[in-house]
């Protein structure tokens, strides 16, 4: 007698199939988008002291590029009542992020876009927040450059824009872990 259940042997090699071309587009779609950084969340610490030198308020727009979980999108948008964006192309970053926000109640000033950070809108940005290898920061600026309006606040964490001039920098000295950080702050002009 031949076993049909559904999840015999004999049906979960077309059922596996069938899944692997449904996800093919989404696996495509992020393979053509290039990683800028690795994954590695800024400590909590440093996420405050980033808006903080930033001078968020309530009436800025803030971008996180490479928004990884969300926390700077979150806290921006939380402690500093700021309209917050984060891009990321991780799916499953995008997800846990948006899950946060819901959960949070924040849905109304924060949210993830999922996809590339070198092709979005950055033009209503009033503060752009970046945690990117010194390579990716060269390839951000130009486009950074050519949406974003004069007096836009840029503040990178630990890797400047080597092309700038800092208007200033501190240094985190203990992030809690016993790690130290520096952040640049720039002005557009």
């Amino acid at each position: 007698m031949m076993n049909r259940h559904p999840l015999s042997p004999r049906w979960m090699l077309p059922m596996m199939a069938a899944t692997f071309l449904l996800t093919l587009p989404a696996l495509c779609q992020q393979a053509k988008i290039e990683k800028l950084a690795p994954y590695y969340p800024t400590p909590h610490s440093v996420v405050e002291k980033m808006l903080e030198l930033a001078d968020v308020k309530a009436s800025d727009t803030v971008f996180d590029l490479g928004s990884g979980d969300g926390r700077i999108v979150m806290m921006a948008a939380e402690k500093f009542g700021a309209t917050a964006v984060g891009v990321e192309f991780d799916d499953s970053l995008v997800t846990q992020s948006r899950m946060a926000i819901k959960r949070r109640g924040l849905d109304k000033k924060a949210r993830i876009i999922a996809g590339d950070m070198m092709v979005q809108d950055y033009s209503p940005a009033t503060v752009v927040t970046v945690y990117l290898l010194p390579t990716s920061n060269e390839k951000m600026l130009p486009i950074l450059q050519k949406q974003l309006k004069p007096g836009t606040r840029l503040v990178c964490h630990d890797f400047e824009f080597s092309q700038l001039t800092a208007a200033k920098t501190i240094t985190v000295e203990d992030d809690g872990e016993g790690r130290s950080h520096t952040l640049f702050l720039y002005v557009l002009k």
